[in-house]
């Protein structure tokens, strides 16, 4: 999911999909709807990585001080970590896209039942229901815990 700051921007620009009554889940309205919230994640995420590359340029600087070279170089392995992990969700993205013009987006790859709007929402690159997360998450846990 987005940082706190890419939080707060989705927020402000992030209006929850209305189901109509007689509306078929995942119509194309809806499918529009993660489309277009995924496309604006990704340009979140684009924008972000541009912004690290600059900063990257612009800040580095050859410290005499053992300590300053130090503290730079982890601030610039932490941001590089974290711009990892966003190329990664990037992907996830992209995947997601695609299942969406395939037609296989919004259904459970476990169980294969309807994953709901709200949870997509709230994840819109989500894979499993709720129940079989729950369960994936139980297992994990027994295994690794």
């Amino acid at each position: 999911m987005p940082s706190s700051k890419q939080d707060t921007e989705q927020n402000q620009t992030f209006i929850p999909y209305q189901q109509g009554t007689d509306e078929e889940y995942m119509s194309d309205a809806q499918l529009a709807h993660f489309r277009q919230l995924l496309l604006n994640w990704k340009q979140e995420l684009m924008e972000e990585v541009d912004r690290t590359v600059q900063h990257l340029k612009e800040d580095a600087s050859n410290f005499a001080d053992p300590a300053d070279r130090a503290t730079q170089e982890e601030e610039f392995s932490l941001e590089l970590r974290t711009r990892d992990r966003e190329r990664k969700l990037i992907r996830k993205i992209n995947e997601t896209l695609d299942k969406i013009e395939e037609g296989d987006y919004g259904y459970c790859d476990a169980c294969g039942i309807e994953i709901g709007i709200r949870r997509l929402e709230a994840r819109p690159t989500a894979t499993l229901c709720v129940d079989c997360k729950s369960l994936a998450e139980i297992k994990e846990k027994q295994i690794g815990g």
